[in-house]
């Protein structure tokens, strides 16, 4: 099966590297990174544009969205180290991040996730933390275990660290190598949407345990949370907490209560 995929902000395409059987429209709107973009990936549709207006205009045409808007605004370097030292003047921080995620979660009914940095503050939306990045999404990604960006390397070490080869571009490859996804946790987050142990997050969740569509017990259960808020007897095992089948819960909830009422 064919996967039609929108890449948002894609840059030259790291997140998107070693994706397979799909077919990919990006977005990127500085022409010349574009440009890169298209040698490396010759076959998707690169188109010349503002990301966000694109996505409130096509969103309705795709399986899956990845959107990885502007970081440095939200950026903990920038804040904590070039606002903070008087190399930088602080501005406000780029509240598109938030409309997108918000956008996506009411509206798409695919598969999607938003990708940025780590910020300085508090976030407004809990993202998942996974690979030295934030990522929200309506499906949950697996771990992984801990990802070298290797930020402060050469560039023939973030080339090598990206694979991407940009020696023959005039272009600042210090920051285009570093605004990359690492290809590795692009995979490992399509992989993550499409695995067959997931389930996709609805939003608002629900509020009932037993209306909960759970994956399997090895996966990470979205729902765990819902059900643990549910359980208020200190009688119920840990076993029994933690666990995947909500009947066992609720069997146990109806013993308690038959007992009470002797």
């Amino acid at each position: 099966m064919v996967i039609k995929v929108l890449n948002l902000y894609a840059g030259i395409g790291g997140n998107r590297k070693l994706w397979k059987n799909v077919d990919v429209t990006t977005v990127e709107n500085n022409k010349e990174i574009a440009d890169i973009y298209k040698d490396f990936f010759p076959e998707d549709e690169v188109i010349i544009a503002d990301a966000h207006q694109f996505l409130l205009e096509h969103f309705k045409e795709f399986d899956f969205i990845w959107s990885s808007p502007p970081c440095q605004t939200h950026s903990q370097i920038r804040q904590n180290l070039a606002v903070r030292f008087g190399q930088n003047e602080p501005v406000f921080p780029d509240m598109q991040l938030y409309q997108e995620i918000i956008f996506l979660q009411h509206n798409f009914k695919g598969k999607w996730v938003v990708e940025n940095t780590i910020a300085y503050y508090k976030p407004l939306i809990e993202p998942q933390d996974v690979g030295k990045h934030w990522f929200w999404s309506n499906f949950q990604i697996l771990p992984v275990k801990k990802i070298s960006r290797n930020h402060r390397g050469t560039i023939a070490e973030l080339e090598k660290r990206k694979g991407f080869d940009l020696s023959k571009y005039k272009v600042d490859k210090r920051i285009v190598l570093r605004n990359c996804v690492e290809p590795e946790l692009g995979l490992h987050i399509f992989n993550s949407a499409y695995k067959s142990v997931q389930k996709t997050i609805v939003n608002p969740p629900t509020s009932n345990p037993s209306d909960l569509t759970l994956p399997s017990a090895k996966a990470f259960n979205m729902g765990l949370k819902v059900q643990k808020s549910k359980i208020s007897s200190p009688k119920l095992s840990p076993t029994e907490i933690t666990s995947p089948n909500p009947n066992i819960m609720f069997n146990k909830l109806k013993m308690l209560e038959a007992r009470k009422l002797k």
